[in-house]
């Protein structure tokens, strides 16, 4: 009897990468929020800020950057907040207060006042590295092993962020395996968090996959990988649906929308916490936030501020209300 011919082989199977059922969320309002805004708060009302927000169920804020006040002076008094917002906080079990260094001075700063969670940013572009930081990307590799090294002698948590991951408003867009070799530097020296931030909000999901699972792959054990992102273009929460579907156990956000970078012409708008654990909510992942608790902290904002912000939660309220 003649047999039937075999089948065609069939196409490959796509991989379709399931969420994980649990997604950290760091706030960056206090910092990243308030750092462009026309309205410069006060360290006590700031501090009142990040205490309104571990009220939320927030277990990781960014609550200072180190920088000179003549820089950014959003960011005047950050010791002062710090003192102040762990005074309010519950001897135990609060959050994780983190500060923003740029460099040594601002690692000794953090450390002086006692915070045992820092991060460490720098641009991977020429271009902004210079405008940015005052240095070539090399050389802000060297100060992230420095710093890596420095913390792990006085025992504080590390994370590093790789700004203008997805595009620079000095040099362009930039290629994906440029930035995962700079990230591969990093991820040598294990430090305990890597974020990709799209500082000007020109990501989209594919390039967030071919970086996410890049970084996946470098297989660091306790390096845990996050994403940050701005919804300048409409493009934030696709790239963050996409940033956990690739690997990224943490998401950056802003109470609010609020927040930009104020050495990126046009960088405005983060994704905001209350819409963000609201969409993930939704596609059943635990971010263990409060969002009534989350909205009204961004209606206070707002009245601090004299402004609406852009989060969509607060206009729309919850479903089902």
């Amino acid at each position: 009897m003649t047999q039937p011919p075999a089948p065609a082989p069939s196409a490959p199977v796509p991989q379709h990468h399931v969420p994980p059922d649990h997604v950290r969320i760091v706030e960056v309002g206090p910092r990243d929020g308030l750092q462009n805004d026309a309205t410069h708060l006060t360290p006590a009302v700031r501090a009142e800020l990040v205490t309104r927000l571990a009220a939320s169920g927030l277990r990781e804020i960014e609550a200072v950057s180190f920088v000179h006040p003549q820089r950014v002076p959003q960011m005047a008094g950050a010791e002062e907040v710090v003192t102040l917002a762990r005074h309010a906080l519950p001897a135990t079990d609060a959050p994780a207060l983190i500060g923003l260094v740029l460099n040594e001075r601002g690692f000794e700063r953090a450390v002086s006042v006692g915070l045992r969670h820092v991060r460490y940013a720098f641009p991977v572009t020429e271009g902004f590295a210079r405008r940015n930081q005052n240095q070539t990307v090399e050389e802000a590799l060297a100060l992230a092993r420095t710093l890596v090294a420095r913390a792990r002698e006085h025992d504080l948590q590390i994370g590093v962020v790789l700004a203008t991951s997805f595009g620079c408003p000095f040099d362009g867009r930039v290629a994906p395996a440029h930035v995962l070799r700079v990230a591969e530097q990093v991820a040598q020296d294990a430090p305990d968090e890597l974020v990709f931030a799209d500082t000007i909000g020109v990501g989209n999901p594919v390039a967030v996959r071919e970086l996410l699972r890049g970084a996946v792959r470098f297989g660091v054990p306790g390096m845990r990988l996050g994403a940050h992102f701005h919804n300048t273009r409409n493009t934030g929460y696709a790239n963050a649906v996409a940033a956990v579907e690739s690997g990224a156990t943490s998401l950056d956000s802003s109470v609010g929308g609020l927040g930009g970078c104020p050495f990126a012409p046009r960088a405005t708008g983060n994704v905001a916490t209350e819409d963000l654990a609201y969409l993930l909510r939704e596609m059943g992942v635990h971010t263990g936030l409060d969002l009534a608790s989350l909205t009204q902290t961004g209606e206070w904002l707002s009245r601090q501020l004299g402004h609406a912000l852009p989060g969509m939660l607060a206009q729309a309220g919850d479903f089902p209300a």
